[in-house]
């Protein structure tokens, strides 16, 4: 029964996009510039909780640096185990599947977390980095959850 409510729920998460819950904030300068930490739950990977730290401009440094609608592609992500692990029907692919979006620019810019399944490691990996039209973004930041020690429970069964 136990397991039928956790895919259940899973179902219904995996419906809905991931959403951020800002968890904290710290002033880095007198211009209003900020980290801001957010608690991301992945909505197919029940039990995983990401914590993103991403910078955002004040207006004092918007007016300064003349970039009215866009914030730095800075980010840095810390994933942990925290509860029983229940995986839905996840993409297993080299490419991974977006997990949470958010954007840094008034058009173009995103600040993106992709998981991807390393099978052969038995790992869930999530990549925090930005997407953007011009020049791309080699700002990324990487965490990982090792799943051949914990209580991991895949909705579908485990890939072989």
């Amino acid at each position: 029964m136990k397991r039928i409510v956790a895919v259940l729920a899973l179902v219904c998460a995996a419906i809905l996009p991931a959403q951020a819950e800002e968890v904290g904030k710290v002033g880095v300068d007198w211009f209003g510039n900020d980290i801001v930490i957010d608690a991301v739950n992945d909505p197919k990977v029940q039990g995983v909780t990401c914590h993103l730290a991403s910078f955002s401009r004040g207006v004092i440094d918007r007016l300064q640096k003349g970039n009215w609608f866009e914030d730095p592609s800075n980010a840095s992500i810390s994933c942990q185990q925290t509860g029983p692990i229940v995986i839905a029907d996840i993409e297993l692919g080299e490419g991974g599947e977006r997990v949470f979006s958010e954007r840094t620019s008034l058009i173009w810019k995103k600040l993106i977390i992709t998981r991807i399944y390393d099978k052969a490691n038995n790992t869930l990996i999530y990549l925090a980095h930005a997407s953007q039209v011009q020049d791309g973004s080699a700002k990324t930041s990487i965490s990982t959850i090792p799943l051949f020690a914990g209580n991991v429970t895949w909705a579908k069964g485990k890939p072989e």
